[in-house]
């Protein structure tokens, strides 16, 4: 039962762009095995900030929760999303440069040090 939350979310971000306003979901986390950061973006229109919002888990991976697929789906409805584009995977560390860390790299997620938004090394 609890799954149809996730469900309908791949669902949703399946049937590609129709229309505006657009929600944008990118998962984060220490290194490419858990995600443990969600950040969702409504985009009301073209060229248009958007309106961000995210959870955090301490232990667990977001992409899992059901309980946070189901409040990302409030969300959307919410704002009245017709389109959703999501993230195939993880793509980079959960805390924020200027707000968690000072630097070009998260003294905390040594995995994305000298790596791009794939997990790639920069060469």
């Amino acid at each position: 039962m609890q799954d149809r939350f996730l469900k309908r979310l791949r669902k949703k971000a399946k049937r590609g762009l129709r229309g505006w306003p657009v929600a944008t979901i990118a998962f984060y986390g220490p290194d490419l095995s858990r995600a443990s950061k969600v950040a969702v973006g409504i985009v009301a229109y073209e060229d248009a900030e958007p309106e961000m919002r995210s959870w955090l888990l301490e232990a667990g991976d977001v992409r899992r929760d059901p309980a946070i697929a189901e409040a990302i789906l409030g969300y959307i409805e919410e704002h009245g999303a017709l389109s959703v584009a999501m993230a195939d995977g993880i793509v980079g560390c959960p805390h924020q440069e200027g707000i968690d860390y000072e630097g070009e790299w998260c003294p905390v997620c040594e995995f994305w040090r000298g790596r791009d938004r794939s997990g790639k090394l920069i060469s």
